[in-house]
This record gives C-alpha cells, sequence and structure tokens, in this order.
C-alpha cells in the first residue's frame, strides 16, 4: 500500500466524492477511482458505500481512516525531521586550489551546496597541484581541486569536464602579441618563466621536442600570478593555465595559447579512506551528484 494512495483514500473520505478529490488531487476521475479499486483489491475488502450522491465509509473504511492518518502524520513528522536535521549540518570545508578554470565550475558546486546547508562556510586555499597534495595528506585540506597530470593513488576523485588550456604570457605591446598563437619555435630563444612541478614541465618538454633542451628559462615559479609580474616587467614570458588570465588588467598583460593546442584537465579529489566531518562528507556526496549532472 503506498503512500501516496492513502492519501488519495483520506482525500476521498474528505470531499466524500471521488470526482472532487480527484479535483483537489489535479488527478483525473478515472485514475482515482482505479488507485482505489486497486487497493480495495490489494488488502481484499470494501472501503466504499458508494452511494448515489455521497461516498460513505464502511467499518473497515474507518479502520483505514484511522491508520491512514495515524501513518501519513508520522510520515510527515519523519520528513519534517530529516528536512530540520539536514538544516543544522554546519562546519568548514577546507578546499585547495590552482589558479585554473576549473575553479568556476567549484564556484557552482559551493553556490548551490550552500544553498541548501547555508550554515556550512568554506576556506580556499590556493597553491600547486603538489602543495594541495600534501595539505591534503596531513589533513589539513578536506578536497582539492588539482591539476593533471599528478599520481592519485591515494585519493578518490571526480575528473571535471572543463578544458584547461595552456597560454604563453607577455606583455600587450609586445611583438608575440600580435599574433594569434605561438609556436615553440618562437619560444626557444626567448627568457622564459616554467611551472615549478616536475610533472608539469615534462608536459612542456613533450610540447617543446627537440627545442626543450635548449630553452633559456630564467625563472620557475609555482603560481601565474607572480610569474605574470615579471613578465609585465619585461623580464621574461610565462607558460601557465590560462585559468585566472581572463580576469586580470588586459592593459599590463596578455596571453596567446599556444600551437599546437596544448590541454589539460583537473580533478576535484579528497582522500581515500580518510574520516571527514558532516559538512565535508554532504559537500562530497553532494558534489559526486552535482558534477555529474554538469556532463550531460
Amino acid at each position: 500500500m503506498e503512500i501516496r494512495v492513502l492519501r488519495y483514500f483520506l482525500s476521498v473520505v474528505r470531499e466524500e466524492s471521488i470526482t472532487k478529490a480527484a479535483e483537489v488531487l489535479h488527478i483525473t476521475q478515472p485514475t482515482l477511482s482505479r488507485q482505489l479499486a486497486q487497493m480495495e483489491e490489494e488488502i481484499g475488502v470494501r472501503l466504499f458505500d458508494r452511494g448515489t450522491r455521497k461516498i460513505r465509509l464502511t467499518n473497515e473504511g474507518l479502520l483505514l481512516r484511522r491508520r491512514a492518518e495515524e501513518i501519513l502524520q508520522l510520515v510527515d513528522k519523519t520528513e519534517k525531521e530529516l528536512v530540520e536535521q539536514e538544516e543544522q549540518v554546519e562546519g568548514k570545508i577546507s578546499i585547495g586550489c590552482g589558479e585554473v578554470a576549473s575553479v568556476q565550475m567549484l564556484s557552482d558546486l559551493i553556490r548551490n551546496f550552500h544553498q541548501k546547508y547555508p550554515l556550512v562556510t568554506f576556506d580556499l586555499f590556493t597553491a600547486t597541484a603538489d602543495l594541495v597534495k600534501e595539505q591534503m595528506d596531513k589533513g589539513l585540506l578536506d578536497l582539492g581541486l588539482l591539476l593533471e597530470p599528478i599520481e592519485m593513488g591515494k585519493y578518490e576523485f571526480i575528473r571535471l569536464n572543463m578544458k584547461e588550456r595552456w597560454v604563453a604570457l607577455m606583455p600587450p605591446d609586445d611583438p608575440l602579441a600580435g599574433k594569434k598563437y605561438v609556436k615553440a619555435d618562437e619560444l626557444a630563444e626567448l627568457p622564459l618563466i616554467l611551472p615549478r612541478r616536475m610533472q608539469v614541465q615534462s608536459e612542456l618538454a613533450s610540447w617543446f621536442g627537440d627545442y626543450y633542451k635548449n630553452l633559456n628559462i630564467l625563472f620557475t615559479s609555482n603560481l601565474s600570478t607572480n610569474s605574470a609580474v615579471m613578465v609585465s616587467r619585461g623580464l621574461a614570458y610565462s607558460l601557465v593555465i590560462e585559468g585566472a588570465v581572463p580576469f586580470w588588467d588586459s592593459s599590463k598583460i596578455v596571453c596567446r595559447p599556444l600551437y599546437p593546442e596544448l590541454m589539460a584537465t583537473c580533478v576535484l579529489a579528497w582522500k581515500r579512506e580518510q574520516p571527514f566531518s558532516l559538512a565535508a562528507t554532504k559537500f562530497i556526496e553532494y558534489a559526486k551528484c552535482f558534477l555529474s549532472m554538469s556532463e550531460i
């Protein structure tokens, strides 16, 4: 016996008419009649004396009415308590991330989660994937938004469907700024700033090919913002994930994509078999659902 059909039954009892109850319930009269007939058949008793003007309950119908009211009262109370329990989820969730475009998806995730759990707050830590992993391993961060390639053996993760594009940073008046994209041979003899992460340098080494062994690498840098300052002062050209570049002042710094195009992806990760707070546990559960829907 379904809860929905019990509600139909009580509506007919209140209205004393299947037609009126169907109007209240916004369903058709034949549908409601069929549901009630199936319920009588299922429990094996007649619930109504169907008169010409009003529907009246049999003795069995009167008993079901009392029990149905009790059952639905308990159901409504339980649903209310569950909602109230959800509303009591509170605490702080710490998330590490780099300067990547996928932060936009993270912001959508946080906004929607916060609407459901308004007592939860967030601590955002910006660093490279290696440092974020280190903080996760120490239990100082709950989750990390990590730029691949990265070793993920100890973590569970969701791979985001947003692509991260590699670009070269330069001042707006630089000759390369007049190009649609930049090639390896155009960067080969210029002073460069490369990412500090060795795994990422390996990706760039593959892109540069034979030019890599003779590159003029003036700096390595762990975050693109500081390397952009060096670029704006004319010290070097920086190779970075485009990430936050669109939000910078284009009168001081511009970027051009690499050609052939070099792309990467990010994962939202958390340490496997690590105990989390209720807030972090709820966030991980929500993220799995939210990000899977984003891929559709």
